[in-house]
């Protein structure tokens, strides 16, 4: 069946994709794995909160570790309240809620860790805070624990040489709201085990979750696509193109929400501080007058009191002030084309580099944790049916202005060759020691 992913019909292809994402190739499928009866998440915060849920939920006791009470007490509160909602709507029964609350129990001590088969750390995304509390762990956590990071794009290798024991550490990347969202995100770093790899993958299922293998790199699989979508969007409103129209584009494609949307949600002040010139000038303007997306009730949208969304004009305003465009348009499969094509560049970028096992696995990711239209398959599966030859030309018209977008040699072969994305087998990511970019 290895040759046939691109004759599939979408519903068939997700399924199919989703049962080989949790194979790992090289892995001795009779291997032992490492006993998980308890597990340690450092943060009650709404990451930290959300991952001991999956655990309490499945019946796994949690000790959650905080620095001061009242932030534990908050982080608590939330989780209880997350239980008698789903409870009020009939998920399950309101004596459950106790139960569940009661696998869970906190600390002001990382010491409390010490007996925990798992540590997660779920703090901000600062790599010096990660390598500090690493260290700390090697300390306190016993032999034979797994000690995982919550990180969404920080080096995992650099956080597990803070340790004396690098071949425990693994990337455990939930999404939020990690109680509700499904995709694990499991980072196999330089000098992870094969049995901490087999492990995490078997908890991915008992805690109801689908994992996706990936190496080390900024952004790992989701995210570095992400990001590659993300500049291909600012350089349109630097061609006059308003963020409303590219969510438009985007939404009719067949996502919930368009970049601008989600950036607004998100909150356009993540990683910026008051005066700071990042990459982004748009979004450190619009931060400057506080418009910092649905929290304060402005970002690129202006919202009322239900957080309703309408267009902006402070934000056409202040786009025009950076930019210096005049307003203008595209069709929107233009747009859309123009924002998936450096996305399945990354792609195939990720695959070159062993970053992936393979490419329905990276369908799976953005499936599963970015809200890529079912229907489509997702975007390795989209790029098989648009054809190498147009995306290359796509990616040869983006270089020509950036040379950032340079199209991958991957893709370069498949538009002179032939053959299907969905069927390159670039090597995967390795087991057994070796280095995830190395060779066979």
């Amino acid at each position: 069946m290895h040759n046939s992913l691109s004759k599939l019909a979408p519903a068939d292809y997700v399924a199919e994709a989703t049962r080989r994402a949790g194979q790992v190739d090289g892995l001795d499928p009779a291997g032992r794995l490492r006993p998980l009866d308890s597990v340690g998440i450092i943060g009650a915060g709404t990451m930290g909160g959300g991952i001991a849920m999956n655990f309490a939920t499945a019946g796994i006791p949690v000790v959650i570790v905080e620095t001061r009470q009242e932030a534990l007490e908050r982080g608590l509160a939330t989780v209880r309240r997350n239980y008698r909602n789903s409870a009020d709507k009939g998920r399950f029964p309101q004596e459950e809620v106790e139960k569940r609350m009661a696998r869970i129990s906190a600390s002001l001590e990382l010491e409390a860790l010490a007996g925990c088969d798992l540590v997660i750390e779920a703090v901000y995304e600062n790599l010096d805070l990660k390598k500090q509390i690493f260290a700390r762990l090697d300390a306190i956590v016993k032999p034979g624990a797994i000690l995982a990071t919550n990180t969404s794009a920080l080096d995992v290798d650099a956080i597990a040489s803070a340790t004396g024991r690098p071949e425990d550490v693994i990337g455990l990347h939930f999404f939020s709201p990690a109680n509700v969202m499904k995709l694990l995100e499991i980072v196999r770093a330089e000098h992870t085990q094969d049995d901490v790899v087999a492990t995490s993958m078997d908890l991915a299922r008992r805690i109801g979750k689908i994992a996706v293998l990936v190496g080390v790199c900024h952004g790992f699989v989701g995210n570095r696509m992400l990001a590659a979508r993300r500049e291909q969007a600012n350089k349109l409103l630097f061609k006059g193109l308003a963020p409303w129209d590219i969510d438009e584009a985007i939404v009719g494609f067949g996502f919930k929400m368009g970049p601008y949307q989600m950036s607004d949600l998100a909150g356009l002040d993540i990683g910026w501080s008051s005066g700071a010139k990042t990459g982004n000038p748009i979004r450190d303007a619009l931060c400057e007058l506080d418009r910092r997306g649905q929290k304060t009730g402005a970002g690129y949208y202006d919202y009322d009191a239900g957080r309703n969304r309408l267009p902006s004009e402070v934000a056409a305003r202040v786009i025009r002030e950076v930019t210096g465009a005049e307003p203008a348009s595209l069709p929107a499969e233009e747009i859309v084309e123009r924002l998936m094509a450096p996305m399945i560049n990354e792609a195939f970028r990720i695959l070159e580099e062993n970053k992936a096992q393979r490419p329905s696995d990276i369908d799976v990711v953005w499936l599963n944790g970015y809200g890529f239209p079912p229907g489509r398959g997702g975007p390795m599966y989209y790029a098989d049916q648009l054809g190498a030859a147009r995306i290359l030309a796509r990616m040869e018209e983006l270089a020509a202005e950036d040379p950032a977008f340079a199209p991958a040699a991957t893709l370069r072969r498949l538009a002179t060759e032939g053959g299907s994305f969905l069927d390159l087998d670039l090597g995967g990511l390795r087991t057994g020691g070796k280095r995830q970019g190395e060779t066979a």
